[in-house]
């Protein structure tokens, strides 16, 4: 809990009677410099061990009173972690953001110590994982699905897969008629061997008078019930198999097609590994449940039932005694069940982890060389790794002992129907050598039944883990609705109107109420310091996000009125760091709108100045760019990007900072490029060169979430305001750094 090289000079500080509840280490200074601090909570105060140089005593104090408590504000990369009472705040600490989450377990630790205590308190902010994405207790500060902890096992979720299996409700009932009869038919045989053994081959071998002819009847009724199941069962896998797998393509497609429509700010909070985890190898796992596992059980079930009825027929009293295991199963099965669905939780948390570390590596791979950060990569990987083995290996020691548990406790049920089975032979009622042989051949079936359902507990609960992961991506409703009366846009003019816009990341407000006017054909550029919110605002214009406060109207509509795809069919974007898929030149170029001719992709390439690099290629438009368009450089990319705009043909474009990353030569290349662009439409763009922006009708300055001023170049150069001084401070950057060329 507190470090090893300071417990014992924290333990000096602690009254008698006084409990050590958690700790935290800051890692800033008030200044914002690395200096590591310890902050430890008791059950009776707040103790905070400033850093070395500080003109603070070393150690301060302070009562937990019932007005008393913690929170912590993250902001731009850095997060404070606030002590408060009745009165304000009473002192605070300074963290980088990779501490956070340890900031808010020590928060947590508090208001879970009042709970327990019957104290005042009030509700904590929701933490979440980072690790996993989950919630993290609010109690203890852990995360139920990466750490061991109290767990309800459920298949609730499974029974939500009825809703897939529904459209498929005939074949579904093909193959349990098919099953019902390939478990009759496979019931058949050992009810044969009785008359076999009592009327043919027992009198015969004892020298009586035996009908031997019937033999060969017995005979072909085995050979034709051995067919009939085979053939049964055939129908049955092939129909219940081709079920499952439609049924987790149909997840499958409903879960991607559903991350297709959540907002920007559900993937804000996601690891791209995860994601994919969940889409490929949770819907891959209730795959084979519902193709192997499920079918199996519903056999394992119809075979238990129909052979207790035939064993209670042929003999009620050694029937029970061949039960008598059946319930201390049943038991074990119930204990260990919320144990299994726990760790399979867990491990697909960590096989998440995992897969977000290569989503993370191989993209960037580019970077890990560049900072020769390859040792340190494989080490993280590793430690992922180790942990889906850890997780994995928890699981086993859960299951190497219940499955040999059931295994001896079904041998101890045979054992127990031979004793007494060899005794109802010599003893009245008697039974005959058929039916004890026909009874034992039905109970072993019995018993290898219900060892195999019994393995149907591990599947179930690692398929029902994996269906609460897909359905906590689907139950997540986008923050931008559908609207409920739409109105379609059509072709837009492009006039756009923000009205009192405000916007919130969580608890912290960015946009403080935005009054903008943009008439159709009008560019205006935004420019400010980065942090000011124009990102933000062109978010809120595309409806990534949707505003918090006020409205935004494009020709006199409220965008949340719009159909959210037909809007967005009016805006073209082009980014900064223009992102590029697997594919060809063309297909890139023809991303927006693939019906479009090769033709109008050539057209929209030669007005954003790309078919000369283009031709260059060797394929031409049917070279491969590669992943994120790697194998061109920025320039190429971003006139790939502006031809894609282009060829959408859109009445409102976008422009965040299309230039800022390129040397001159290609500057002047994608500037022409977007004088085409540009030409008759609605143009908001973003740029922190501001001789980017000399061909805008208007500049728009933002400051801390607010319009500072709007005007032309000139006027507000003249205004000397906001403007003025970032301008001033570009030109000389620009002088000295020419100076210093020189």
């Amino acid at each position: 809990m507190v470090p090893a090289d300071r417990r014992e000079e924290t333990a000096d500080q602690l009254q008698p009677g006084e409990t050590l509840l958690a700790s935290f280490e800051p890692d800033l200074d008030h200044r914002l410099s690395y200096a590591p601090g310890l902050i430890v909570l008791t059950d009776r105060r707040v103790l905070a061990r400033e850093p070395e140089g500080t003109a603070a005593p070393r150690w301060q104090s302070w009562p937990l009173t019932a007005s008393v408590s913690l929170r912590t504000v993250e902001h731009g990369g850095a997060g404070t972690l606030e002590l408060v009472d009745a009165g304000g705040r009473l002192a605070y600490w300074r963290y980088t953001s990779g501490r956070g989450t340890a900031a808010q377990r020590l928060a947590q630790k508090l208001v879970g110590w009042r709970a327990r205590a019957g104290g005042n308190i009030d509700a904590p902010a929701m933490a979440v994982c980072p690790s996993c994405g989950a919630a993290i207790n609010a109690e203890d500060g852990r995360c139920a699905a990466c750490e061991a902890g109290p767990a309800k096992p459920s298949v609730s979720a499974l029974v939500r897969l009825a809703v897939f299996a529904r459209p498929r409700a005939r074949l579904i009932a093909l193959g349990f008629v098919l099953t019902l009869a390939s478990t009759t038919a496979g019931l058949v045989p050992p009810y044969l061997t009785m008359p076999l053994l009592d009327k043919v081959l027992i009198p015969y071998q004892n020298g009586k008078s035996a009908d031997f002819s019937l033999a060969y009847w017995y005979l072909g009724g085995l050979v034709v019930a051995a067919f009939l199941a085979w053939v049964l069962d055939w129908g049955r896998l092939y129909v219940l198999a081709r079920v499952s797998e439609r049924i987790s393509a149909d997840l499958r497609a409903r879960t991607y097609a559903h991350l297709q429509r959540l907002s920007l700010e559900f993937f804000g909070g996601k690891r791209t590994g995860d994601l994919i985890a969940r889409v490929g190898n949770d819907t891959e796992r209730l795959c084979n449940f519902l193709s192997l596992n499920l079918i199996d059980f519903g056999t394992d079930i119809l075979m238990i039932v129909m052979t207790a009825i035939i064993l209670l027929s042929i003999d009620p009293l050694l029937a029970l005694a061949a039960l008598c295991p059946f319930p201390l199963i049943v038991w074990m099965v119930y204990r260990v069940r919320g144990r299994l669905l726990r760790g399979y939780r867990q491990a697909g948390a960590a096989w998440g982890a995992m897969t977000s570390v290569l989503a993370d590596t191989i993209p960037g791979i580019r970077v890990v060389k560049a900072f020769a950060q390859e040792s340190r990569e494989i080490e993280r990987f590793e430690v992922s790794n180790e942990r889906v083995f850890q997780s994995a290996n928890r699981l086993n020691r859960v299951w190497s002992l219940f499955g040999p548990t059931v295994t001896l406790l079904t041998t101890g049920g045979l054992l127990v129907v031979w004793a007494f089975a060899i005794w109802r032979v010599s003893h009245p009622p008697y039974i005959t050598v058929g039916v004890l042989t026909a009874f034992l051949a039905y109970i072993a079936r019995f018993y290898t039944r219900i060892e195999s359902m019994i393995r149907m507990v591990s599947a179930v609960q690692r398929a029902s883990a994996s269906a609460q992961r897909i359905f906590e991506i689907l139950d997540k409703s986008t923050s931008v609705p559908e609207p409920v009366r739409p109105i379609h846009p059509g072709r837009l003019s492009g006039r756009i109107e923000l009205r009192g816009v405000r916007f919130k990341y969580g608890a912290r407000e960015v946009l403080h109420g935005l009054d903008l006017t943009v008439e159709p054909g009008e560019m205006i550029g935004l420019v400010g310091p980065s942090g000011a919110g124009k990102s933000t605002l062109i978010n809120l214009i595309c409806r990534f996000y949707d505003v918090s406060a006020g409205a935004i109207f494009v020709d006199g509509a409220d965008v949340r009125s719009f159909p959210v795809e037909e809007y967005r069919h009016n805006i073209g974007i082009v980014l900064q760091d223009p992102f590029l898929f697997y594919g060809t030149i063309a297909e890139n170029i023809a991303y927006g709108r693939p019906d479009a001719s090769r033709a109008e992709i050539i057209a929209a390439a030669r007005a954003a100045r790309a078919h000369e690099f283009i031709l260059r290629l060797p394929c031409g438009y049917d070279s491969l760019v590669g992943e994120r368009g790697q194998s061109l450089s920025g320039g190429e990319r971003q006139r790939i990007s502006i031809a894609r705009a282009l060829l959408i043909n859109p009445r409102i474009l976008i422009l965040d900072e299309a230039t800022s990353s390129v040397d001159t030569e290609t500057e002047r290349e994608i500037q022409a490029a977007l004088e085409n662009l540009i030409r008759g439409r609605t143009t908001i763009a973003i740029a922190h060169r501001l001789s980017t922006l000399r061909r805008a009708n208007r500049l728009v300055v933002v400051e801390s979430g607010r319009i500072a001023e709007i005007g032309r170049h000139d006027e507000l150069l003249g205004a000397r305001g906001s403007y003025a001084r970032l301008h001033q401070a570009q030109m000389e950057l620009v002088t000295g750094g020419s100076a210093n060329g020189t």
